[in-house]
């Protein structure tokens, strides 16, 4: 598959020494110091692996790390920009989906033999509908994982292939946080032959704490070392930041000294869209405390069970850790229990997933299974995935407007004989409900991804957990979300022009 003629300017790649040293974020900040610059920046990945997805305007699946990245560029995601999205949903098996569709399920053992020549089809493809979009942007590239995983690199689609085929300047970057940094650099580019190593014309040293000029030395020592530039040594950021991938979330840790309110979220095996939490992260009044199997929930002012790629497995593992009982113990005594997509399935009554997709270990039943019976609705799971970007209008708390998307398998209907205790959420009754109980609980329930992205409707919700506790209201006139996120990406901008010396790397 040919890709149609690249002109100036030169396509530039994010690399890392391994996965999480902060390729996405870096990604994220040269497409915003670029448009800064007067430039068109093209974020593309070409393969991701990620439950943490986003619907574009067509309907289309992507990654939301490079959804993140386009808002970060000034333009509108789209999911040309990460044409190939593998999502895991356990047993060594992922969901295939090439630009934005879901094509099928592949097995980690042969997914190369059977997927490759499509997935750089798919690629190719991507990199042109971004080129028809701007003919000057500047492809700006993230790389997956570690660049010479040497099992891999002969069948890698998306990190030396792909900088090889555009020519890249590239960027390498280790994390510092995690230790071993100049092993990590040193035996990164000894891997690399003669030809990749050349594409590399800088290095960053990423997330430092401490005394940058007890780097120095060690700076000097890589470059004389290497014979490449060390770029830059970005410090260790406080703000929340979205995290990569779930295994970050568990590294939010710190304690809001002006929080009141506090929001257990359920740390599924297999959760997803996990960046449906950044906006009560973003409360300075809220502690977000995420809680894993097995661990004990305390007594939050409100639980949330997120989504999941695999919600039946997740529904057995909540029940045979005791955190089904202990959550159900806690609404029956009057606690708030909120479920997102998945969650609001496993917050049911019962479920059935006639096509295998949503199973324990994809094995396929038409078992009726028991949920955890805290809203009175019924799902059947489908082999169809609805997605849609939605803009409608809420019911509950008060009335006013959402936007959002749906990105599910499987279809809600409330019981038939608890129509006067349900209550729709919103206009669309398909996309959520609500019940009230005697002890002042209150269970919702909705299938909107991004709906705590909507500053009035996020704090009319906290204000319901706030009555509770005989505190005062929050104002409600909030701005919608991308905008804390558009300052964070401003903030993590600055930083990089700071720290980092960019702009001979760009080049032309």
């Amino acid at each position: 598959m040919e890709m149609k003629s690249i002109t100036t300017p030169s396509p530039i790649m994010v690399l890392g020494t391994s996965s999480g040293a902060g390729k996405s974020l870096m990604a994220a900040a040269l497409c915003r110091v670029l448009l800064r610059s007067g430039e068109s920046p093209l974020p593309f990945k070409g393969q991701n692996m990620s439950n943490n997805a986003w619907v574009d305007k067509s309907g289309g699946e992507m990654a939301y790390s490079q959804a993140l990245q386009a808002w970060a560029a000034g333009i509108e995601p789209t999911c040309a920009m990460n044409p190939v999205l593998l999502k895991p949903q356990g047993d060594s098996t992922s969901e295939v989906i090439h630009l934005g569709r879901s094509v099928g399920f592949a097995k980690a053992e042969t997914y190369y033999e059977q997927w490759f020549d499509s997935g750089w089809k798919a690629i190719c493809n991507g990199l042109n509908q971004l080129r028809d979009t701007s003919d000057q942007g500047r492809f700006v590239l993230e790389g997956a994982g570690s660049p010479v995983e040497i099992n891999l690199m002969d069948r890698d689609l998306t990190n030396l292939r792909l900088a090889k085929y555009l020519n890249a300047r590239c960027l390498l970057v280790a994390d510092i946080e995690r230790g071993g940094v100049f092993a990590q650099i040193i035996g990164t580019l000894a891997l690399l032959n003669p030809i990749e190593k050349s594409l590399i014309k800088g290095i960053l040293i990423n997330r430092f704490r401490g005394r940058r000029e007890l780097l120095e030395d060690a700076q000097k020592w890589i470059e004389s070392k290497t014979g490449i530039p060390v770029l830059g040594i970005m410090p260790w950021l406080n703000e929340d930041f979205p995290p990569e991938d779930s295994l970050d979330l568990l590294e939010r840790k710190h304690i809001k000294s002006s929080a009141d309110v506090q929001i257990a979220v359920i740390k599924l095996k297999s959760i997803s869209n996990f960046s449906d939490f950044d906006p009560l992260e973003a409360e300075e009044s809220v502690q977000v405390r995420w809680v894993k199997p097995g661990s004990d929930l305390g007594r939050p002012d409100a639980v949330v069970i997120p989504g999941s790629k695999q919600t039946i497995k997740d529904l057995e593992i909540l029940f045979s850790s005791g955190l089904a009982q202990e959550i159900k113990a806690f609404a029956d005594n009057g606690g708030n229990v909120f479920g997102l997509c998945g969650g609001m399935q496993i917050l049911g009554s019962t479920l059935v997933d006639h096509s295998g997709k949503e199973s324990f270990e994809g094995r396929s039943t038409s078992k009726v299974i028991k949920g955890l019976d805290l809203l009175p609705i019924h799902t059947v799971f489908n082999s169809q995935k609805i997605l849609n970007r939605r803009i409608v209008r809420s019911y509950w708390p008060e009335v006013t407007d959402l936007t959002g998307f749906e990105l599910h398998r499987g279809i809600s209907q409330p019981l038939s004989q608890c129509d006067q205790i349900l209550k729709p959420l919103s206009e669309d009754p398909s996309l959520g409900w609500f019940v009230e109980s005697n002890k002042s609980s209150k269970i919702v329930g909705t299938y909107l991804h991004g709906i705590f992205d909507n500053g009035p409707w996020r704090r009319l919700w906290l204000n319901e957990l706030r009555r509770g506790k005989g505190l005062a209201d929050l104002p409600i006139n909030r701005p919608n979300h991308f905008q804390q996120r558009d300052r964070l990406l401003d903030l993590l901008a600055d930083s990089f022009e700071h720290y980092v010396r960019f702009k001979g790397f760009i080049g032309e």
